[in-house]
């Protein structure tokens, strides 16, 4: 089976969020299982400067964007034994960051249509193209209307998989005639429609042949009004072909037994507590052992809860702790933060920033990792804060209600602590009990420390997911 992977960005290439990861690392868990993947993906100006030197040229080709006739330039890479290709315009990509210019309906229409007028040049005939958020929403529609009728393209299938609802690269209807040369009878409900606008991530849902999200509990949540961002209706109708599959992490890149960025590599939690040290004394906080740190490695956007913590901060700092946050976002959390870094000058530290080798030592050095989500898709910080023995401490929403269990005195199970409701005194009273465990039960701690490295929540599982559900569509 031969499956082309089209996305926006890719780890080691390109990344701005989540969805980077899950490129990178998804290929390389189902070329493990005998699939043969390949991936497609813009070439940026930002690509990573360690791999441009190595892309090599194949072909140019002109591909037609409404009434443009647009050069495309086709470069490729192989790596770990998958074939990455490259597609060039400078005009749509020689520019700073991956999104959010004006004409970014321009440039994703162009990539969607690049994509396949690009096919009959790349090593392998794709039998599946595995399609990824708004960018590549526009493909299955493009498939149908201008190529399905070529002998090449006619048995071609599409999967489409939402990482997040709430981006869904909405553009003026404007685009129909103008970018995508479609007339009118794909404007409607069960089109590309959306009040009034079009909207690329309604296209992939509409006319892709299956579609995934990224863990069980979200694709349950995206029916209901509160998390549909006003497609719930639709993805009701649809729910025979919606799928969930959670998202997995590297167990090869994210390994505190091998990962030369943390200060002391480690194999159990007792092996944290260099590395708590380490980065007590990297962040020029108080160098002690015993006290607990809470971590946030995360974006400040509404997303991510911030309006809680912000709001019960002094509560929670009164729990005697350390809190170390690293990320960036809104202008307004930022400076909140500064605020109180500047307020709790010994016992917060606030970056920022983003830097990946300070994100694995703060994972590394924790105790708890903070993640009181309104909504998360997937979530792949949990994974990797039990990844390096930092338990979690999370709101039940999607992903993170799928792979976090909290921790029950009576039954003695669970890999981490958990609230319900989007509530701050319930997010704080979550974070009370695990910081009273930390003090007065510190063995119990590092048992659940222990059984939270241990789990598998490498990509080996949702691999064989993603192909039974490739093996439905390709016979």
């Amino acid at each position: 089976m031969n499956v082309l992977f089209a996305a926006s960005e890719c780890v080691p290439f390109i990344k701005t969020g989540g969805l980077g990861d899950v490129v990178g690392a998804l290929p390389k868990a189902l070329q493990k299982e005998g699939v043969n993947v390949s991936v497609v993906l813009p070439k940026y100006q930002d690509l990573n400067p360690d791999f441009q030197t190595r892309l090599t040229y194949m072909k140019y080709i002109f591909v037609s964007v409404g009434w443009r006739n647009q050069y495309c330039g086709i470069y490729k890479l192989e790596q770990s034994g998958i074939n990455y290709y490259f597609l060039d315009n400078e005009y749509y990509f020689k520019r700073a960051g991956s999104y959010g210019y004006n004409d970014d309906g321009e440039r994703f229409a162009f990539f969607s249509k690049a994509v396949l007028a690009a096919l009959p040049h790349l090593d392998d005939h794709p039998d599946l193209i595995h399609c990824h958020d708004w960018q590549t929403g526009l493909i299955a529609v493009l498939l149908d209307a201008h190529f399905r009728k070529q002998a090449f393209y006619k048995d071609i299938r599409t999967v489409f998989t939402i990482h997040n609802l709430r981006y869904q690269g909405v553009f003026s209807k404007s685009v129909l005639g103008d970018l995508l040369e479609l007339d009118y009878s794909y404007f409607h409900e069960n089109g590309l429609e959306f009040y009034d606008n079009v909207s690329y991530m309604k296209a992939g849902l509409a006319y892709s042949d299956q579609l995934t999200t990224v863990s069980r509990t979200y694709a349950r949540e995206i029916q209901m009004p509160y998390y549909g961002e006003k497609l719930d209706g639709f993805l009701r109708w649809n729910s025979g072909k919606l799928h969930g599959i959670v998202n997995g992490i590297d167990n090869e890149l994210y390994n505190p037994q091998t990962d030369s960025q943390v200060f002391a590599k480690y194999s159990d939690p007792i092996g944290k507590k260099k590395n708590k040290i380490a980065l007590q004394e990297h962040l020029r906080l108080p160098v002690d052992a015993d006290i607990p740190m809470i971590a946030m490695i995360t974006r400040l956007t509404g997303q991510k809860g911030i309006d809680l913590v912000l709001r019960v901060f002094h509560e929670m700092m009164h729990l005697g702790v350390q809190f170390v946050l690293l990320g960036t976002g809104e202008r307004s959390d930022e400076d909140a933060f500064r605020w109180l870094a500047g307020q709790y000058s010994g016992s917060v530290s606030a970056n920022i920033f983003f830097d990946d080798g300070l994100a694995r030592k703060i994972y590394a050095g924790s105790d708890l990792f903070l993640m009181p989500s309104n909504f998360e898709p997937c979530g792949i910080g949990q994974l990797l804060a039990m990844r390096y023995g930092s338990l979690p401490i999370v709101r039940e929403t999607g992903g993170l209600k799928d792979t976090v269990q909290s921790y029950n005195e009576f039954t003695d199970e669970g890999n981490g602590f958990s609230f319900t409701n989007y509530n701050a005194h319930d997010m704080l009273y979550t974070i009370e009990r695990a910081v009273r465990l930390y003090n007065h039960d510190r063995s119990k701690f590092t048992e659940i420390a222990n059984r939270a490295m241990q789990l598998d929540y490498g990509w080996a599982q949702s691999a064989k997911e993603y192909i039974d559900l490739y093996e439905t569509l390709v016979e």
